[in-house]
């Protein structure tokens, strides 16, 4: 794993040890296999930007001092400038950008998400995370299954929904997506 996700999971494990939470207990809260949370605290899986937004919340922490290891400073606005927002690399295919990282008290987490295309044959994977979601279609066109139903979105559409129904994104026509997401 790269440097990033190591120093991510070393800042979740201080933390929860510091909280004295258990990982057993920690794992129940996020809903997860103790084993997976195991290898997100461990460095040894990328931890996906909705455990993240969780796991912040759990800890009593804005999701920046996870990120980044410092503390949001700003109360009335935050810039991130084209480009330069906090990078979450989750799995291969999927890259976050957190865009809000110095604003403290965040009722909302936004995101741009890069989705890499991927093999027709590759099976989506799909997750779930307590809350809802906002996506907005920036470039391309995106699949999404949600509890069972089958989107397509293109430049401009864009989906809300409940988050913890299982959920999987796809790229498609063999280019990338890129959209907003904002994780309440």
């Amino acid at each position: 794993m790269n440097e990033k996700t190591q120093e991510l999971a070393a800042r979740v494990r201080e933390l929860r040890e510091l909280s004295n939470i258990s990982i057993s207990d920690m794992a129940e809260k996020l809903k997860i296999d103790v084993q997976l949370y195991n290898g997100y605290e461990n460095g040894h899986k990328d931890i996906p930007a909705s455990i993240i937004v969780e796991l912040a919340d759990i800890l009593g922490v804005d999701s920046t001092v996870l990120l980044t290891g410092q503390e949001a400073r700003l109360r009335i606005f935050s810039i991130t400038r084209n480009g330069k927002g906090v990078s979450v690399e989750r799995r291969r295919q999927y890259n976050y950008e957190a865009l809000a990282t110095s604003f403290i008290g965040k009722k909302a987490e936004p995101f741009i998400v890069t989705v890499e295309p991927k093999s027709e044959t590759e099976a989506l994977k799909t997750a779930s995370h307590i809350g809802q979601e906002f996506n907005y279609i920036l470039e391309g066109r995106l699949k999404i299954i949600i509890h069972s139903n089958e989107i397509v979105l293109e430049k401009g559409d864009s989906i809300y929904f409940d988050s913890s129904c299982e959920h999987a994104m796809q790229a498609l026509d063999g280019n990338k997506a890129v959209f907003l997401a904002i994780l309440v």
